[in-house]
């Protein structure tokens, strides 16, 4: 998937005001050349945290390090990967990147059109390359009459040809189950279920669920309350996402405590990357020694590594795999949701649009608690 498509990148993330240049960082190469700006924009997108010593610099240093972290961590690759994009482009044809001129960045999305890549792709490059200036402290040329208008040809060409944004399937209940009838119970299959059990339930987005902690977890009569710090739809406050005990293989309680005993999980990232053993082909046709059980990382699993699981579990289970991916198990779950007649309201405040407890309780108890077929 490349940074177009992805669900939880959001192309028109507003650009902050550009303060003061921070000491560490050089500046910005105005007038120069496309590998001078890449090099540059790769480093201002960065956040680094500073040492603080008191100083008025180190403070201003501060003031940029959560100026760039008010960028998800989704779009500032995406924008990083947009750059280098526009970048190459003007290499190629002797401009320079930054400043850019409207008509140049018109052309450049029109040609971007011409390669195939889609109107939210297109929006994309020019918000990364509105930020690019606006970074640089240069005037925004994406604002020009002859970008805004390029931009709209491009979406009336993209409808009169029925273009529309691709989304991943919805994995159902039905669905799911058919999915984790062909895991096995091995430390890799144990995490997987786990972490499609508890994305279901919580229509959580992939890169939630990579960023759950055990610290995030907190038991209760009914099963677990999830804090999740920060969501799309909340990039200043927290939310509390109600797992309740279900009365079938789809448990996400149960599934997530076979899956930390295993690991031995008692605190840190709860979803981990785990390494298979190397062996020999010679090593198994002999019949010596069993290989060694698979190691257990100590650092979260991305969040493109639980769109791909997603993906070849599905293939495994006999589903388009490529359709599948980290946002199936959210669309699933409201997806089933409505099929078993939660209130929209429910569904709504489950989808965390804004999230009530006692509501998203219902409703995650509704799909937890499917029936076997």
């Amino acid at each position: 998937m490349s940074e177009a498509t992805d669900p939880e990148i959001n192309p028109e993330d507003g650009a902050l005001a550009v303060l003061p240049p921070a000491a560490s960082l050089p500046a910005a190469p105005v007038g120069g050349g496309a590998l001078a700006v890449r090099a540059w924009f790769d480093e201002a997108i960065d956040v680094i945290e500073p040492a603080m010593d008191g100083s008025l610099a180190a403070e201003r240093e501060s003031a940029l390090m959560f100026q760039r972290m008010a960028k998800a961590e989704n779009t500032r690759v995406a924008y990083r990967a947009a750059v280098r994009a526009w970048c190459a482009w003007c290499e190629h044809r002797g401009l320079s990147p930054l400043p850019a001129s409207g008509t140049d960045v018109a052309t450049f999305l029109a040609a971007e059109r011409r390669r195939g890549l889609t109107p939210n792709t297109i929006d994309l490059r020019r918000a990364a390359i509105r930020y690019l200036h606006r970074a640089a402290g240069c005037a925004v040329p994406t604002g020009d009459i002859c970008v805004a208008e390029t931009v709209a040809g491009i979406r009336r060409d993209a409808a009169r040809k029925g273009e529309l944004p691709e989304k991943k399937a919805a994995a159902t209940a039905s669905i799911i189950q058919q999915i984790l009838a062909k895991i096995a119970d091995d430390p890799r299959g144990l995490r997987d279920k786990a972490i499609i059990l508890v994305g279901f339930a919580g229509a959580l987005r992939r890169s939630e669920l990579a960023a759950i902690r055990v610290e995030h977890l907190e038991q209760t009569e009914r099963g677990l309350r999830l804090t999740i710090a920060q969501t799309k739809g909340s990039q200043a406050a927290a939310v509390t996402i109600p797992l309740p005990y279900g009365d079938t293989e789809l448990c996400p309680v149960r599934a997530l405590a076979r899956w930390r005993e295993v690991a031995g999980i008692t605190s840190g990232p709860v979803f981990r990357r785990i390494w298979l053993p190397k062996h020999s082909k010679a090593e198994l046709v002999s019949g010596g020694e069993p290989p060694p059980p698979p190691r257990i990382g100590i650092d979260a699993i991305s969040p493109f590594a639980i769109a791909s699981m997603v993906q070849a579990r599905a293939a495994s289970a006999g589903f388009d795999g490529p359709h599948f991916g980290g946002h199936s198990l959210k669309r699933g779950a409201l997806t089933t949701g409505m099929e078993r007649g939660v209130h929209p309201a429910d569904l709504k405040r489950l989808g965390r649009t804004r999230v009530l407890t006692s509501s998203a309780n219902t409703c995650s108890s509704a799909i937890s608690s499917t029936a076997t077929p």
